[in-house]
């Protein structure tokens, strides 16, 4: 009788501090999420008496005065509108790049190619004051175009960088059968290799969606006018106007806060995958 080999046990790793230190980084995030919303139900005396209980009278005007509020929704279509066309605009004109970085050969590839990511290293905030320069020289000051093509502009480095990596890992094999077939290297392109690149491009849609949303300072050097404000700078504005009205505000915050977080529940389980994609292959 041929004796049965038994494969050595694998040790299994203490995964117990990993999971202590991601619950308390999480109870740090979530907790002032939870305050907010909290608060939000709450008039001011009782946020000054009790701010972390529970709302003894759960009082919703704070939150339907502001969803009733018109610049509340302008706010909202103008951060839409420039969230949405950055993001297009980068993941196109990143997936175009990606694809020239990862499929082919040519001189002075990989100098292009640490151009680009070197912009990951410039911080933006030190670039605030040329970009205004730059733009009021173009005429796109008060203009959605200002903040859109700034935005785009950094963030294709990371962008760039999260897709070439996928493109790299498709096997070459693919691309030759397809040219076989008669494919155009545009064609393996879009008919091919986008659709195959889809957890990478939900991850920096994500990305650039965010951040786009987030974007303060940005918004605040290009408009002027209180109609093309969007939700970070309508809340500095609203807070102003209400700054001895605190649980108003922290219901703005929350209403601010839903769409960016609704986008982000929808398409986070791409982001891990999309992030490690193309990892393992150089």
């Amino acid at each position: 009788m041929s004796r049965q080999r038994t494969k050595p046990a694998t040790p299994r790793r203490n995964t117990l501090p990993l999971h202590v230190i991601a619950s308390v980084v999480g109870l740090f995030m979530v907790i002032p999420v939870v305050y907010a919303l909290l608060g939000g139900f709450k008039d001011n005396s009782e946020l000054s008496g009790n701010p972390f209980g529970l709302p003894e009278s759960w009082i919703t005007a704070n939150y339907t005065d502001v969803l009733g509020s018109g610049s509340f929704w302008l706010q909202v279509w103008n951060s839409t509108f420039i969230a949405v066309i950055t993001t297009v605009l980068t993941v196109a004109l990143a997936a175009l790049a990606g694809f020239v970085f990862a499929r082919f050969a040519f001189r002075g590839r990989e100098l292009f190619f640490t151009l680009f990511t070197a912009g990951l290293m410039f911080p933006f905030a030190v670039a605030i004051l040329p970009i205004f320069v730059l733009l009021r020289t173009f005429g796109l000051l008060d203009n959605p175009l200002g903040v859109i093509l700034t935005q785009a502009a950094f963030g294709l480095p990371l962008t760039i960088i999260i897709l070439r990596g996928f493109f790299r890992s498709i096997p070459g094999e693919i691309e030759e059968a397809a040219t076989i077939d008669g494919c155009t290297p545009f064609g393996f392109f879009w008919r091919i290799l986008l659709p195959m690149a889809r957890p990478a491009i939900a991850t920096v849609s994500v990305l650039a969606v965010v951040g786009s949303w987030n974007n303060f300072m940005l918004p605040l050097v290009v408009f002027s006018e209180e109609s093309s404000w969007t939700l970070p700078l309508g809340i500095q504005q609203f807070q102003g106007q209400y700054a001895s009205d605190t649980a108003r505000i922290l219901a703005y915050l929350i209403l601010a806060m839903v769409p960016a977080l609704g986008f982000y529940a929808i398409a986070e389980r791409h982001l891990v995958g999309g992030l490690t994609a193309g990892a393992t292959k150089g």
